[in-house]
């Protein structure tokens, strides 16, 4: 069964349990797949108890893969950095597995060069309907998707963008920190499912964890592939937003 307890990991430290499963064998875990922004981070930064954390999950054999929608760039120097057996950049689009330099595709895009051409132009046309959305600093760094700063958007807002950008044929989705224009079904759940299946194919269900906290991260909490998930406390300003995305989500995918 689904079990979204709220952890103390984010920047919001309260403990509000969202559903609990008495159930759950938390005991079997080996594997956790973690957001990072808002999740992992405080204000921002990492701290110290995060870094030794990390290091005792390491050192008691249990991996942890980082599911982030950070670019390319960031994400593959934050790789090679933390004790962590790999990362997921762009919400799904590319993995980098620990120990290897290698940039793993796992969204098929024949054409690199055309496909930014064609998220550039898509950036304009909304920029010409709000004229406030600003490029993200490190959009430069991105391979699959497009991102501009979420800032300053209200609600009604991000829907609009988000009608906007399906009818123009992308997806979109944001977090706290960035919007994302991003393709049709690139989600953290797929790049995280493909993962599992090439890198750790050992790893059961029932040993996965998956953890966030914001609109993006809604496809882990997906209860068909993910029986264990948590969302931290912050989660809870989206609750009501996640669980009508989910719904069109799963009306549009059965």
């Amino acid at each position: 069964m689904y079990t979204n307890p709220s952890i103390p990991t984010g920047h919001d430290h309260s403990l509000k349990p969202l559903q609990s499963d008495a159930s759950a064998d938390w005991g079997k875990i080996r594997l956790i797949a973690t957001d990072m922004d808002g999740t992992l981070t405080n204000q921002g930064k990492f701290s110290t108890a995060l870094l030794r954390a990390l290091e005792d999950l390491q050192a008691a054999g249990i991996k942890v893969i980082i599911v982030t929608g950070r670019s390319a760039g960031w994400v593959n120097g934050l790789n090679s950095l933390l004790p962590i057996a790999g990362a997921i950049a762009e919400n799904g689009g590319l993995f980098y597995l620990s120990g290897s330099e290698q940039t793993v595709a796992l969204t098929p895009i024949p054409n690199f060069a055309a496909h930014r051409q064609h998220l550039a132009a898509t950036f304009a046309q909304l920029q010409t309907k709000f004229t406030q959305i600003q490029e993200s600093a490190d959009n430069r760094f991105r391979i699959t998707d497009w991102t501009f700063d979420v800032a300053g958007l209200s609600l009604e807002e991000l829907q609009t963008i988000d009608h906007l950008c399906r009818n123009l044929g992308w997806g979109f989705t944001y977090s706290n920190v960035q919007c994302h224009i991003k393709p049709p079904g690139q989600e953290k759940a797929i790049g995280l499912l493909q993962v599992l299946r090439e890198y750790f194919p050992d790893y059961s269900p029932e040993q996965i964890v998956t953890v966030g906290d914001s609109p993006n991260d809604e496809s882990l909490f997906n209860q068909r592939h993910f029986p264990m998930s948590v969302g931290v406390a912050n989660v809870q300003k989206y609750a009501n937003l996640i669980s009508c995305t989910w719904k069109y989500e799963c009306q549009n995918h059965n």
